[in-house]
């Protein structure tokens, strides 16, 4: 898996380019929020659910049903998220899809269960560039080292100069009178 920091990285970076009028800071939290959350699956190790099982780690809540479900309760709190709920559903629901969609894209583990609860396989993309990171402690190694290189690489300059893209359009479109409705 990515580290944690980088599953919020996305979404922080991809809604501060789209700006607070269209992303509002509480849905950008939230967003980085649901980025983050399907690790904490992780805590089921506690209580003797097994990595492999439906509910253990990458499992159900690296799902797509998850993230939708994550997207609908942003929708059903759009006003003190400060947006409208298609934003809030979509922003929040991306968020979420993009944390399993980065572990797939790693290079170790047992991939991820996207498609529970129809289907409990486990699946990697073919191309798989990022280091997985170690769990716990053992980040602040050098094999954590390793990890962060990686995702600085494959998920933080990719993400970086999407949000660049993105906030040069929006200034853009901005500056000439755009059409691009405010989601609030």
């Amino acid at each position: 898996m990515p580290t944690i920091i980088t599953h919020a990285a996305v979404p922080l970076l991809l809604g501060a380019a789209a700006g607070s009028r269209r992303i509002s800071h509480r849905l950008l939290a939230a967003g980085a929020i649901a980025a983050m959350l399907p690790d904490a699956d992780v805590l089921g190790f506690k209580f003797g659910i097994g990595y492999a099982t439906a509910f253990g780690h990458r499992g159900a809540s690296h799902s797509i049903a998850f993230a939708l479900l994550l997207g609908l309760l942003a929708a059903a709190l759009h006003r003190p998220l400060r947006s409208s709920a298609w934003c809030a559903f979509g922003f929040v629901g991306l968020a979420a899809l993009s944390h399993p969609l980065l572990d797939a894209l790693t290079n170790g583990g047992l991939g991820v269960a996207l498609a529970w609860p129809w289907d409990l396989h486990r699946y990697f993309f073919p191309f798989r560039p990022i280091e997985v990171s170690p769990i716990g402690a053992r980040f602040f190694s050098a094999r954590g080292w390793v990890v962060i290189q990686s995702e600085l690489l494959w998920v933080w300059l990719p993400a970086a100069l999407l949000a660049l893209t993105l906030w040069r359009w929006r200034l853009r479109h901005d500056r000439h009178g755009s059409t691009v409705p405010r989601m609030q």
